[in-house]
């Protein structure tokens, strides 16, 4: 059909790159906030703040391949809510220092897991 256009179910590539960026400087930031300033008073909470900062850099480079997986949205979806629920609640719990914020962490880390095997599909 002349003039009709059809909707896309599928993002654009940039997108991704966009929240990659995005997640990239973040990461970093966060990475180096946690080596050369975060001072907590129980010092395991500086291992929390790596794990957080592990995890984030590694999956924030993945986001760059989620346009040329079978399912873009699903993985670059997974990753991203990996990123938050896990990095981030790891975050928040090291740097307030109170493991009760902790529950959304195992989430992340499944939402990580399901982004990986989508690429079994």
């Amino acid at each position: 059909m002349v003039g009709v256009r059809r909707h896309s179910s599928v993002m654009n590539p940039a997108v991704w790159h966009k929240v990659a960026a995005i997640s990239g400087v973040a990461a970093l930031g966060l990475g180096t906030y946690g080596a050369h300033v975060f001072k907590p008073k129980n010092p395991a909470y500086k291992d929390v703040w790596q794990t957080a900062s592990l995890y984030h850099l590694v999956h924030t480079p993945a986001l760059l391949a989620a346009p040329i997986t079978k399912h873009p949205t699903i993985f670059g979806g997974l990753l991203t809510t990996g990123i938050l629920a896990f990095s981030g609640t790891c975050y928040v719990v090291a740097y307030l220092e109170d493991r009760k914020y902790s529950t959304l962490a195992p989430f992340g880390g499944f939402a990580f897991i399901g982004a990986w095997a989508t690429l079994l599909f």
